[in-house]
């Protein structure tokens, strides 16, 4: 052994070959923090002056590789000068590039995950050998920033810069397969065998039938193109990544101009471009918007998993109420191994909800995501059910009937008598206080709310909603089975509407006072989708729903008469009187026809400016500004009151519930971050603007006092 650190090993044997071993004390993964970085940096130094190497192989004693960069401590960086951050990627670049002018052939032995900076360390060797289980790749990009250790220049000339612009602005995850097909490595092998295959390669050069200096050469020099083929590489390349990233994340955009300077640079000015660049983007407002999503992702991850920690798993569960929701439900569980029964009291239910998971997974299939072994597998694990006959056996039920309080509270008390005492009982129900529907139930401490979002496969939230009487057994069992179902649950407390219907139901709230001022719904809808939300307020009304946003909206009325009881019919009201319910009937303020593939495609339809008419009562001029901020605010507002009102433990369980549950732009990083980027004193005084609107503009006083004392709701 030469060199033993906390992070780093490395020994060299007797065919003077040396295997730097990646192996940081006390955690389960390796990550370049500063530790690693530091001991990586004396070990390349100590290798450097180390006489007669044959060759040096990077490996792993874990299972992974090297996951990227400690976010918390890289992310630190940024809050630097732009001297001091230019230094710390500088002494980045210093390693890496140590690495590559090592007097023997170096090679990555790619065991399992390599990310971000695992993949820039993988990229500064001559040779790579992966595990056909592994994973490789460039996510940079989705924390608002790019690569920014030698990645925009190392990776194109490897596998191309349309290639290196593909892998970098998508950010995605690499299989073995394509990182092969692409250039990336040079061998696929069993994870067993990586560190052999590495030491074949390095006796392949030895052997004289690999020459690493030509490759190296290669590696260094500019890229050469013609002009033609430089402007068609990139100008297609950006007409696929601009469309798909948007004006609000610039990252990906950014990536492509460093790369396209870059590739006509040498090594040297490349890596300079690529520091000047990443700079840039890492002081900007969506690189802090992304990382703090991020770390709050990693946070709530963190509390989930210490629900879950003491609980039983559940082994079967149980689904009441069939239908679109109910199979997708069926659905998500079943795929991810956890059978269920599905009942309903009608068979055409049924038909419906196992016709749904059908669909689900012969979709997975399609995609090539599952064999059609596993989807049948998946499929036989959910059992339709007339009746109660096998609910004695499941650890616990979802109920998923309709969103009617005297219907749920029957059906909850109905189902108690059918299973063991220990089951958990939970409802589906989207806004019905949890408190309420457990008062006719003889176990109210084994009942909670488990609320899906729809489309349950796509949607990643999950409410886990806790009554007056809900136990903390319950609750973990229930975050338990959500996080095996693979979602994210967000622990809330009782209220109308929980965290996410209750923040959502405000919104639509401004854009029906503004339908009322004569508003067209299509320009809010094109204001709303410019400044970043999936889809705007109407459309995504037609999705959930017009007579679900209508019996939702009573609920809503009734727990907070205050600011969100409304006089006369608004929109909503009158499209559910005229039975236009959305996508679901085919018409609400869109009329939707189906697409090639059979998908809902909605088309304006000049009728409804007429059948909106009744609830216009006055004409108002509005800019995209006013929009924007008659949207936002009582959103705005609606979330900072439960964290004051404690339905939410922390800001970060309020953002990422709003990310996750509605879409809410990630580039301004949940509601409460975006409030603390505006500035509470610049929201308060913007709000105080549209106070005559009413209460639901209305910033609390906490709100005021905080904006007076300059607080904010993350720490900085």
């Amino acid at each position: 052994m030469i060199f033993e650190g906390q992070a780093v090993k490395v020994a060299v044997d007797d065919a003077g070959v040396a295997t730097v071993t990646l192996d940081l004390v006390g955690e389960s993964v390796n990550k370049f923090n500063s530790l690693t970085l530091g001991e990586l940096a004396k070990a390349v130094d100590i290798l450097k002056h180390t006489d007669d190497l044959k060759g040096v192989i990077f490996a792993s004693a874990k299972d992974v590789f090297v996951v990227g960069a400690d976010i918390t401590e890289f992310t630190s960086w940024f809050k630097l000068d732009d001297e001091d951050l230019a230094d710390k990627l500088q002494d980045a670049h210093n390693i890496f590039n140590d690495i590559s002018n090592l007097s023997c052939p170096t090679v990555a032995a790619i065991n399992g995950i390599a990310l971000g900076g695992g993949m820039e360390l993988v990229l500064s060797c001559d040779y790579r050998v992966m595990a056909e289980t592994a994973k490789i790749g460039l996510p940079e990009t989705q924390l608002g920033i790019y690569p920014g250790w030698g990645g925009t220049v190392r990776l194109p000339r490897l596998i191309g810069p349309d290639n290196a612009c593909e892998w970098i602005c998508g950010g995605a995850q690499k299989r073995s397969a394509d990182a092969l097909k692409d250039g990336a490595v040079d061998a696929v092998v069993p994870a067993a065998k990586v560190n052999d295959s590495a030491r074949h390669l390095i006796q392949q050069v030895l052997d004289g039938k690999l020459d690493y200096h030509a490759r190296r050469d290669e590696l260094r020099a500019p890229m050469v193109f013609s002009p033609i083929e430089k402007m068609m590489i990139f100008e297609s390349v950006r007409g696929v990544v601009g469309a798909k990233a948007g004006k609000h994340y610039p990252a990906p955009m950014a990536a492509i101009k460093t790369i396209e300077k870059g590739i006509s640079q040498d090594m040297a000015k490349a890596l300079d471009t690529e520091i000047k660049g990443f700079i840039k983007l890492a002081k900007g407002p969506v690189a802090k918007s992304l990382v703090n999503l991020f770390l709050s992702d990693q946070q709530i991850k963190k509390i989930a998993g210490k629900y879950a920690k003491n609980a039983t798993p559940v082994k079967r569960a149980a689904v009441l109420g069939a239908g679109i929701m109910g199979g997708g439900i069926a659905y998500q569980s079943a795929s991810k191994g956890t059978p269920i029964i599905m009942k309903d009291i009608r068979t055409e239910a049924l038909e419906l909800g196992l016709s749904e998971a059908n669909k689900l997974f012969n979709g997975q299939v399609e995609r090539g995501r599952l064999t059609t072994e596993k989807a049948f597998k998946g499929m036989s694990a959910i059992v339709p059910a007339l009746s109660y006959g096998e609910f004695e056996h499941v650890d616990l039920v979802v109920e998923a009937v309709v969103e009617n309080v005297k219907i749920k509270k029957s059906v909850l008390a109905e189902v108690e008598t059918k299973i063991a005492d220990d089951a958990i009982l939970t409802s589906n129900t989207s806004t019905i206080s949890i408190t309420e529907l457990a008062k006719d139930l003889k176990r109210p401490e084994n009942f909670c709310g488990m609320h899906f979002f729809n489309p349950v496969h796509r949607m990643p939230l999950v409410e886990v909603i806790r009554g007056e009487k809900t136990s903390d057994a319950a609750i973990a069992k229930t975050v338990a089975y959500a996080q095996a179902m693979g979602k994210t649950p967000v622990v809330v407390n009782d209220c109308p509407g929980f965290l996410v219907n209750r923040v959502l139901f405000p919104y639509f709230a401004g854009f029906s006072l503004m339908m009322q001022e004569g508003a067209d719904f299509q320009v809010v809808d094109k204001t709303m989708e410019k400044f970043g939300w999936p889809m705007g307020p109407a459309y995504l009304l037609d999705v959930v729903g017009v007579d679900t946003a209508f019996h939702a909206d009573q609920v809503m009325a009734e727990g907070f008469p205050d600011r969100m009881k409304h006089e006369g019919k608004n929109a909503v009201d009158r499209l559910f009187e005229l039975e236009r319910f959305g996508q679901k009937n085919g018409k609400g303020f869109y009329s939707y026809e189906p697409d090639r593939r059979g998908k809902p495609k909605k088309v304006f339809n000049e009728e409804i400016n007429a059948l909106l008419a009744p609830v216009v009562t006055s004409q108002s001029e509005l800019t995209e500004e006013d929009i924007i901020a008659r949207m936002m605010i009582p959103l705005c507002v609606e979330t900072v009151r439960c964290v004051e009102e404690n339905i939410v433990a922390s800001a970060a369980e309020a953002d990422m519930g709003l990310i996750y549950g509605i879409g809410f732009p990630p580039y301004l990083g949940g509601a409460l971050h975006y409030l603390d980027q505006m500035g509470l004193q610049a929201f308060c005084d913007l709000a105080d603007k549209y106070s005559h609107l009413g209460k639901l503009y209305e910033p609390t006083a906490k709100m005021r006092e905080m904006a007076k004392n300059n607080e904010t709701y993350y720490s900085a």
